[in-house]
């Protein structure tokens, strides 16, 4: 799994952490969690250390490589406690990775559209992340059809052009 994203707090890495934690014991052992962005993780790194995820979680700083990542890993987590847009989610889309995400996020309903993945309802409840980590890491074959379901949105759907559509809506506003 992969979670990348500045401010790990506001990404919920404490869920992911906690997520990873709370699998199955035989699914646990062979899953690793590479949490990537510019932020201290020392916080995180205890945490992970008291859940007993020992070698299973590495914490990178922000680097150029992402795309690398986006398509060896079998899931991005992204359970933020909020966010704005999420750019992330739609680099993973994009991809073809599968997405758990929160639904406060604010591109999680380009998630939903494109039946890539799963959103968490609100308010967030840590037993659902636990519970659809398991199943999304389980089924195969959804994730399959979640990788091909985002390669045929990011085909038809335009993702691209939402930058400048927002720099038109906030220039709007102010002149």
């Amino acid at each position: 799994m992969v979670q990348i994203g500045s401010g790990f707090k506001t990404k919920g890495v404490d869920r992911s952490l906690k997520a990873l934690a709370a699998l199955p014991a035989n699914m646990k052992k062979h899953t690793r969690l590479f949490v990537i962005g510019q932020d201290d993780p020392k916080v995180f790194q205890l945490q992970s250390a008291a859940l007993g995820l020992g070698d299973q979680v590495t914490f990178m700083k922000g680097r150029s490589d992402i795309p690398r990542f986006l398509l060896g890993a079998d899931l991005l987590i992204h359970p933020a406690y909020n966010e704005n847009t999420g750019t992330v989610l739609l680099e993973a889309l994009v991809a073809g990775l599968p997405v758990l995400v929160s639904a406060v996020c604010g591109y999680a309903h380009y998630i939903a559209e494109a039946d890539c993945g799963r959103v968490l309802d609100e308010p967030f409840d840590q037993v659902q992340l636990n519970r659809y980590l398991t199943d999304m890491l389980q089924d195969d074959a959804a994730r399959g059809a979640w990788s091909r379901n985002g390669l045929a949105f990011a085909d038809t759907a335009d993702l691209y052009s939402m930058p400048q559509h927002a720099a038109d809506v906030i220039l709007a506003e102010h002149y």
